[in-house]
């Protein structure tokens, strides 16, 4: 079983555009020719959405291993980094990527709320394929996730203001509780939980679910995301060509400067991968889970989480396949 689910997951990994595009379509046709099903089972939908996300964030938090954390002081440029784009260079990126694509102001919205929660699912999967440190890159996603639930309502209020639009900051807040908080407790207890009862051993038979369950579970989810908004987008898809082109040019941007700015800060070819795939893959699961969560908040804010796969997927695919230049690139710095 377990070497099935390792199986699954990398076809996963290697073909997830495919599957990301194949979900949408899915839900999109769907929505599109039965409005009628999609507006009439609204809150059904709603109900088994947020039943989902925990299928999504839960499993993901029992690998966090939040022990790890006081290593960070040991080896705190790559973390501080990491920090750094993903809270400073990121917002001031999303800014202006959505001042250039003029968006509706739900998608601009949800824009931000992906950009803004790093650590994709896949990032220590990469970081590992490319021969980075994968002790950096599980560092720097546990030190992200610790401040994203101070971050983003912070952000997300600023987002709104700029906007127009008025962000339902105390249901923001117990979403982020929900969504993020408590998982990551509830994660944590389990793992020390399993560790007691059969042995660290376990923490690796089980690895190969904590990655498929909710990779699978989120194409499940985009398609019902593009199901309940079929017709609507069937009739104004154009809009979101602005954001495709916004999602490549953030990460195209954003991969850029790091490769640029790393080697300057003098970090090793294995740091900067690590630092690399943390900060430029988003965690569109954890953004779909708050978007489809918070109260006032319409489905239109989780479509750019649920996009975002299909670029990010592809894009850090090559950043692996450059691995050979990018090594005799930092090579050439020691």
């Amino acid at each position: 079983m377990k070497q099935h689910a390792a199986h699954l997951g990398e076809h996963l990994r290697q073909r997830l555009f495919f599957y990301a595009s194949g979900a949408i379509a899915l839900g999109w046709v769907m929505g599109a020719n039965f409005p009628e099903a999609a507006s009439a089972h609204t809150r059904a939908l709603g109900w088994i959405m947020n039943a989902l996300v925990f299928l999504m964030i839960y499993p993901m938090m029992i690998g966090l291993n939040l022990a790890q954390l006081p290593k960070a002081l040991k080896q705190p440029r790559p973390l501080l980094l990491t920090l750094f784009y993903n809270f400073v260079i990121t917002p001031a990126l999303s800014y202006a990527l959505v001042q250039a694509m003029a968006a509706p102001p739900e998608l601009a919205l949800g824009f931000y709320l992906v950009m803004l929660i790093p650590g994709a699912s896949m990032a220590i999967a990469f970081t590992g394929m490319a021969g980075g440190s994968i002790e950096v890159a599980t560092l720097a996603q546990a030190v992200g996730f610790l401040v994203v639930p101070f971050a983003l309502p912070f952000f997300m209020h600023w987002a709104g203001q700029s906007q127009a639009m008025s962000v339902p900051l105390a249901s923001l807040v117990t979403t982020v509780v929900l969504v993020l908080i408590l998982p990551m407790a509830l994660g944590d207890v389990t793992r020390r939980a399993l560790v007691r009862r059969f042995g660290p051993a376990v923490l690796m038979r089980i690895k190969p679910f904590l990655g498929v369950i909710p990779a699978l579970t989120m194409l499940v989810v985009m398609a019902l995301i593009f199901f309940s908004k079929g017709a609507m987008l069937a009739q104004n898809w154009q809009m979101l060509l602005p954001l495709m082109v916004a999602t490549l040019a953030f990460l195209l941007i954003i991969l850029a400067l790091m490769t640029w700015l790393n080697r300057r800060m003098g970090l090793s070819y294995a740091e900067h991968m690590a630092v690399a795939f943390v900060s430029s893959g988003k965690n569109n699961a954890t953004a779909i889970a708050i978007a489809i969560s918070t109260a006032g908040f319409g489905p239109m804010v989780a479509v750019p989480a649920a996009t975002l796969p299909m670029f990010q997927a592809v894009l850090l695919v090559g950043y692996v396949h450059l691995a050979d230049r990018l090594r005799r690139y930092y090579a050439q710095a020691a």
